[in-house]
């Protein structure tokens, strides 16, 4: 269940000024330690601490490879990947990583079954 919150958009110059829009109320954030506490609970003969590392070496491996400039799929969650946001140039000679490249970012597209049209069908909310 996601629960959420209505609340008004502000702000004197904002074009939808007055308009009200729902938020998700988030309860909890949970850590690599945590999530794997809750895994654990999960029928599994493993140990929180043995799938916290699994996932500590998961974590690890994400970076290496997205930082080698490849994407990285976690079937049903989402695909990893590495954008560059930029600025653009008159011409490829103009262009340059100092003056174009503005900065990088994490890109994450949802997959499989946390697709939103498939996220649609299967969440409820409750205020």
């Amino acid at each position: 269940m996601i629960r959420y919150k209505k609340y008004q958009m502000t702000g004197e110059n904002h074009p939808l000024k007055g308009l009200w829009y729902a938020r998700p109320l988030i309860e909890d954030t949970f850590d690599t330690e945590k999530l794997a506490k809750h895994m654990s609970n999960h029928n599994t003969p493993y140990s929180a601490g043995l799938i916290k590392g699994v996932l500590t070496d998961m974590i690890a491996c994400t970076k290496e490879l997205i930082l080698d400039g490849k994407n990285v799929k976690l079937d049903d969650l989402a695909i990893f990947g590495v954008g560059i946001r930029g600025k653009p140039a008159d011409t490829s000679k103009d262009w340059s990583v100092t003056t174009n490249v503005v900065g990088l970012r994490l890109k994450c597209r949802a997959t499989g079954t946390l697709a939103i049209n498939q996220l649609k069908l299967e969440a409820q909310l409750k205020e």
